[in-house]
Parts: C-alpha cells; sequence; structure tokens
C-alpha cells in the first residue's frame, strides 16, 4: 500500500481539514492546517507512539475546523506558546502543545454534572 494513503487512513478527518478554506485574515488557521500536513507525511509508520499522536493531531484539528469557540480559545492559547532552543524535534513540540491546548480546553469546559435525587 502506498505510504501517503496509509498515513490518511490513521486521519480520518484529513480530507475536512485540508480542504477547510478559512476567511481570508484567518492566518493562524492556514498554519495550523499547514503543520498538520508537514506532520502526518513525515512519521514513521512503524513507531505505534507516532501513529498514536497523528490520530490526536488529526482528532484536535477536526475539532478545531468544526467547533467555533474551540478555534477562538485555541488561537488565542496558540500565541502563547513557547518552544524552548534546546529542542531538535520544533515541528512535534509545536504538535504536542496543540493537543494540550485541546486537553486544557476540554478538562476546563467538561463539568461534571451532580443529579440531587428528591425524596
Amino acid at each position: 500500500m502506498n505510504y501517503n494513503k496509509q498515513v490518511i487512513s490513521y486521519c480520518e478527518n484529513f480530507y475536512k481539514i485540508t480542504n477547510f478554506v478559512p476567511m481570508e485574515s484567518d492566518n493562524i488557521t492556514n498554519k495550523i492546517i499547514k503543520i498538520y500536513r508537514e506532520y502526518i507525511f513525515r512519521i514513521d509508520l512503524n513507531n505505534p507512539d507516532d501513529i498514536r499522536m497523528v490520530q490526536e493531531l488529526d482528532h484536535v484539528v477536526g475539532k478545531y475546523i468544526d467547533d467555533y469557540v474551540f478555534r477562538k480559545e485555541f488561537q488565542k492559547e496558540i500565541v502563547k506558546v513557547r518552544i524552548r532552543k534546546d529542542v531538535t524535534d520544533i515541528l512535534k513540540e509545536m504538535i504536542k502543545s496543540i493537543i494540550k491546548i485541546f486537553d486544557k480546553y476540554e478538562e476546563e469546559t467538561t463539568k461534571i454534572v451532580y443529579v440531587s435525587h428528591w425524596i
């Protein structure tokens, strides 16, 4: 099987993400899509961690495309990301930061609802 087809098989949102057309003034979305494409096509398909990261990234960027509230929150948070100078793989660190932003968003927006029982 072709390498690109194998990679895309792990990315259920690939076509939705790559075909998304952001507003002209939205430079962050263009960069996120560029980072997404660049990262997924350079992974090692024999490394389960790389495959897991690609699946997570695909889920996060898919949510970014679909959810306007998350997109706005993400855009506020991504400009605060700082990458250390001693990092050897800047792209992978950026992907980790993107996933952390999503995890933080999920944690803050998911609320525990207690159901009270009336006697």
